[in-house]
């Protein structure tokens, strides 16, 4: 995820792009506006056959499948991690697709859900690439942050357009290229939908350059990443436990549908 510290989120005065504002209007979901996942079943197969971690791979003094659900930890008794490892999906490399998980997280656990990523040669298990933010505070939780490439691609409550940009530089853990078009809300407003150690709900939708967060069916950050440099559009999936304290992170009912 991202660094354990990070500075506020900062506030945007800008003007959107006009293409952006284009492919908006064609394919948009409203402010505030919960999405309907009615019928979110329909094609979805689930990622884990609910006793074992066939088809992952991960270092599994970390990782365990307990009861159905899927159990990243960290305890005083187990070797402190020295970067950030994953649980990476190994059946394929997703390119467009919805992804819908059930977490529950521990108040200082630190986790995410990477997509689109590539394995980070000479580090074991450690992914890099886009991925849905989840903390247990829910300071950042539903935001688009991308492992050790860009950093922070829209906080949460922002509607992002990257630009294809040599110039975008890390500054602040956030991309100085992003461009914020609207708001889907305030951060605050958008944390109160979101449950405190206890189970909610992460749905991602991925398709083509658009990137959008939801957590208990209300959209939480939403980026079309123009940046034809660095964007990318297929990779590994993968579960994240962040280093830092103490830590539980639970996933569940995890599934996914291929286009």
């Amino acid at each position: 995820m991202h660094n354990f510290f990070k500075l506020p989120i900062h506030l945007y005065t800008v003007l959107a792009f006009p293409l952006f504002l284009i492919v908006n209007g064609c394919n948009s979901t409203s402010q505030g506006e919960k999405i309907n996942n009615d019928d979110k079943d329909d094609g979805f197969v689930q990622l884990f056959d609910g006793k074992t971690l066939n088809g992952w791979e991960g270092d599994t003094t970390y990782w365990r499948m307990d009861n159905g659900i899927l159990v990243g930890e960290t305890t005083p008794s187990t070797p402190p991690l020295k970067s950030n490892t994953f649980l990476i999906w190994k059946d394929g490399k997703p390119a467009d697709f919805e992804l819908i998980t059930e977490f529950r997280i521990t108040s200082h656990g630190n986790s995410g859900v990477n997509y689109r990523s590539e394995e980070v040669e000479d580090v074991p298990f450690a992914l890099r690439g886009y991925q849905a933010d989840i903390d247990g505070m829910n300071n950042y939780t539903g935001q688009n942050y991308e492992e050790r490439r860009r950093t922070t691609l829209a906080y949460r409550g922002q509607k992002v357009a990257i630009p294809t940009s040599e110039q975008g530089e890390v500054k602040n853990n956030a991309w100085t290229a992003m461009v914020v078009v609207d708001s889907l809300g305030s951060s605050d407003s958008l944390k109160a939908v979101i449950k405190n150690e206890d189970w909610n709900e992460c749905h991602l939708i991925v398709k083509g350059n658009r990137l959008q967060h939801f957590i208990n069916g209300v959209l939480m950050s939403d980026v079309t990443d123009e940046d034809t440099v660095n964007q990318r559009l297929d990779g590994l999936l993968g579960f994240q436990i962040h280093v830092g304290p103490p830590m539980k992170v639970e996933y569940r009912n995890s599934r996914i549908k291929l286009d």
